[in-house]
């Protein structure tokens, strides 16, 4: 066994401590805005260390006070707008993926699988080439301005049922036949041995998609129109479109702290479960 030498050790962490530094400054600066007047923010250089604002900036924006001309849709019910997306699209994806996947491998049906490659090929269609004609089937539907706008479209992954089917080929045939002797059906099987099997790989997707569903931007902003309706990642950009020299900075820096607050504890929380899926290779 080599024995690694204190430079190279020495070299090791201040690599890594650089690389944190550079990822954290940013929002080091974020947090001190969001704890200074909007004055002090303007003066040149910003100030580097927490100022005194801090229970008021964050007052103003989780109760809609401040903002300057842009929106002023309260921070609290546009978060409470993402949360709900967020979910509906990470678990409509997951639930979704799951059926799939189940009828692709365990069912012998006409075409197949036609029927997965038609699934695969979507992958190679950009976001943009199905917007349009999206946006106008849920226009025709009345779905515009509403949750079910916000997540419906989006809640078909092929790439979540691409992992699943991999995964259940991966699931020894002795499981299958010991389920039909047992005399379990189908959904028998998929409940009790199925899902069990598929859990960190099922909170590994959790987590990516909750953050792909948090931050959603391109399609809340065609089918939102209400403030209502905003998610936090649409409320932020409505408040800084008014221009610089109308524009509470102090707000805007309180309200993108707390839109980073859900996503970072999904991930803390589940981390131990998300690499898990991620690298568990032992199915």
């Amino acid at each position: 066994m080599v024995e690694r030498g204190s430079g190279l050790r020495l070299l090791t962490h201040a690599v890594l401590l650089l690389g944190v530094a550079v990822v954290a400054f940013p929002l080091y600066l974020t947090f001190v805005a969001s704890t200074h007047t909007s004055q002090a923010i303007a003066q040149a250089p910003m100030p580097l260390l927490p100022g005194a604002s801090l229970l008021d900036n964050y007052r103003a924006a989780w109760q809609g006070t401040g903002g300057g001309s842009g929106s002023k849709a309260p921070v609290g019910h546009m978060m409470t707008v993402s949360l709900v997306s967020a979910l509906v699209i990470a678990l409509g994806k997951i639930a979704i993926s799951l059926l799939s996947a189940f009828a692709i491998v365990y069912f012998r049906f006409p075409l197949r699988m036609l029927c997965f490659w038609a699934i695969f090929i979507t992958l190679m269609l950009p976001v943009e080439v199905r917007i349009s004609p999206t946006y106008k089937v849920v226009s025709d539907l009345g779905m515009l301005d509403s949750y079910a706008g916000l997540t419906v479209p989006l809640i078909a992954s092929a790439t979540a049922t691409f992992l699943f089917r991999q995964f259940f080929l991966t699931v020894p045939d002795e499981l299958l036949e010991a389920a039909r002797i047992d005399g379990a059906g189908p959904l028998r099987f998929f409940f009790d041995v199925l899902l069990p099997l598929s859990a960190t790989s099922m909170a590994a997707l959790f987590v990516i998609q909750f953050i792909y569903g948090w931050n959603q931007y391109l399609w809340p902003l065609l089918v939102t129109t209400r403030e209502d309706m905003y998610p936090v990642v649409i409320g932020i950009k409505r408040m800084i479109s008014a221009g610089d020299s109308e524009m509470q900075w102090n707000v805007v820096m309180a309200t993108a702290m707390l839109a980073m607050l859900p996503p970072a504890l999904v991930v803390v929380l589940m981390q131990k479960w998300f690499v898990k899926g991620l690298v568990d290779t032992e199915k």
